[in-house]
């Protein structure tokens, strides 16, 4: 059976009516009403709706693993994180998004990008996937070209030292701590 495959026991949940009812720039929520398949409704259901990201495990020839470090303000702290971030609405492949996230953010890019896995971000109350990719052999070719919110610090870190800082929590991004760990098995470390 596949993981993202219904069973035919479980059911869709019918959608009744759909709302959006806040949209601004950076945050967008739809309420939705639902019929469950036991036949109840629920007339509250809200739902994040939220663009496709891209996260990228940037590996250069001399195995440093490119990172940012950034503060976030909704955990009003400072993560080290795999660079990535929104696939925009006319960037009809995510891979695209990927090398130009990993490019403003880090002046960094690869002719060798792979995709790991398309995972769902939170399926109970959100819409977007993420994409994993890994990028072999990056090489640094800018400047970061960062918006004007941005303060990001580029780190290099030896691929060698990626697990102890995922296992020790260092590195504590559920996005960054899931493809590092799928990078390093399919770099066979």
């Amino acid at each position: 059976m596949s993981a993202n495959k219904h069973t035919p026991s479980t059911k869709h949940w019918k959608v009744l009516k759909s709302e959006l009812v806040f949209d601004e720039k950076w945050y967008k929520l739809r309420r939705d009403e639902v019929e469950l398949p036991n036949g109840k409704v629920m007339d509250d259901y809200y739902v994040s709706v939220r663009p496709n990201v891209v996260l990228t495990f940037p590996v250069t020839k001399d195995n440093e693993v490119i990172f940012v470090r950034q503060y976030k303000h909704a955990a009003a702290g400072v993560f080290i994180e795999l660079p990535g971030g929104v696939v925009d609405d006319h960037e009809k492949h995510p891979e695209a998004a990927a090398k130009r996230e990993l490019l403003e953010e880090t002046g960094y890019t690869s002719d060798d990008v792979e995709l790991v896995a398309e995972v769902i971000d939170n399926p109970t109350k959100d819409t977007n996937k993420i994409f994993f990719y890994l990028a072999r052999n990056a090489y640094k070719i800018a400047e970061q070209d960062l918006d004007e919110s941005e303060n990001i610090e580029v780190l290099k870190v030896p691929l060698a030292d990626i697990e102890s800082l995922v296992l020790s929590g260092k590195i504590c991004v559920s996005g960054s701590v899931a493809l590092c760990l799928l990078a390093l098995r399919k770099l066979g470390k």
